[in-house]
């Protein structure tokens, strides 16, 4: 009796490692299977792309091309700076704060001498010209004027990006408006006119034109994002601007 609970044992766990060994190999040939149809898709549609643009010509096509990396090249400039320039600007009165009532003015100066980012700079000018003796309007004129030139800082290279926006349509309507005549100098030349020769002919012109607003269209998604970030960097310096003039006041840095 043991002997067959024994060898009925030995079956069961023969049977499943069979099993588990059969799930394993079919779940491998799954991801396989799924790695390969991936990598399939991509091709076919970088294939696609290649064949559009030579379809829709290269010459304007590359210039649309070129609207979109240098379009895209200056967007990821201003979202890596932009993200830089954020900075903690509650921690930074605190400790601007601390250093006031610690070391004093020069302290201060020292800690935003030694911060990054725009907030930063407008405290230091602030705190130079209460340095100097100046009253609190003098001070305060001061913190304004330099955070409209922090403002101009992070608003450097809009026009760009906002110029490749409008550019990329007008290339692409360009080089449809080139390949529509292209296209009727054809139907003229052969004296008759076929449907065929005609669709083709539009088809071939529009391809610059889909070009153009879809870059067009992916600038301006990342152009929105940029100038929602500097407004929201603008607002938080002169929120910030304005407790810094309170936090003079409440520790008699700047004459009234």
């Amino acid at each position: 009796m043991r002997k067959l609970f024994a060898l009925f044992a030995m079956i069961s766990l023969l049977a499943a490692g069979t099993t588990s060994t059969t799930y394993a190999q079919d779940s491998a040939e799954e991801v396989s299977q799924t790695d390969d149809s991936a990598t399939q898709d991509k091709a076919e549609i970088t294939q696609t792309l290649k064949e559009k643009f030579i379809e829709g010509g290269p010459f304007f096509m590359s210039f649309v091309l070129i609207a979109l990396i240098l379009g895209l090249a200056l967007c990821i400039e201003r979202i890596i700076f932009l993200n830089l320039s954020t900075q903690n600007t509650d921690k930074l009165l605190s400790d601007i704060e601390s250093s006031l009532a610690s070391g004093g003015i020069d302290e201060a100066k020292e800690l935003c001498r030694n911060t990054k980012g725009p907030v930063a700079g407008i405290f230091y000018q602030g705190l130079d010209r209460a340095s100097d003796g100046e009253n609190l309007d003098a001070v305060e004129k001061s913190v304004i004027a330099y955070g409209g030139i922090q403002a101009g800082i992070l608003e450097k290279g809009l026009p760009w990006i906002q110029l490749f926006i409008a550019l990329a349509p007008m290339l692409g309507f360009l080089g449809t408006v080139i390949g529509m005549i292209d296209a009727f100098d054809s139907i003229q030349a052969a004296g008759k006119v076929d449907a065929v020769t005609v669709a083709g002919g539009i088809k071939t012109a529009l391809i610059t034109t889909v070009s153009g607003l879809v870059v067009a269209i992916i600038l301006q998604v990342f152009y929105n994002y940029i100038v929602s970030k500097i407004d929201s960097l603008i607002n938080g310096m002169e929120d910030a601007s304005i407790s810094f003039i309170d936090l003079l006041i409440k520790h008699n840095v700047s004459k009234g």
